[in-house]
């Protein structure tokens, strides 16, 4: 079996996870009657947006070093420290649309995956040398 299968079903998840946003934060623009390009809004819709953007601003992280880890260091332990990242920004995304100081937990959930990622496969590919 292909050990890479588990990151290229990882990254699909990531992008439905972003793709979510993207709908709650286009549904939340309609609800509103928010006109493009303007992010300005009720409180609720605003969330929404950020929400949305942020997880983009975490995914373009989130992609490349989950792949650079896969190379470097090993793509099952990828994909298992990777399954944090959609879990937590899905639970971010919930605690941030109920209010922006509820978003914490889900954040600190998502964030070491990227650290761990950048970090060991810098630390990966060194030691390939």
């Amino acid at each position: 079996m292909n050990d890479f299968l588990y990151p290229g079903i990882l990254s699909s998840v990531a992008l439905l996870v972003y793709y979510f946003t993207l709908f709650k934060a286009g549904t939340a623009r309609v609800k509103y009657n928010i006109q493009a390009p303007s992010h300005d809004g009720p409180e609720e819709y605003v969330r929404k947006v950020r929400v949305h953007i942020n997880t983009l601003e975490h995914l373009a992280l989130f992609l490349p070093g989950l792949w650079l880890f896969s190379i470097a260091v090993d793509p099952i332990w990828a994909a298992i420290i990777g399954i944090l990242w959609p879990v937590g920004r899905i639970g971010y995304a919930y605690g941030y649309y109920k209010g922006a100081d509820k978003r914490g937990l889900g954040l600190y959930i998502s964030m070491p995956p990227i650290y761990i990622f950048v970090i060991g496969s810098l630390v990966g590919f060194i030691l390939k040398i």
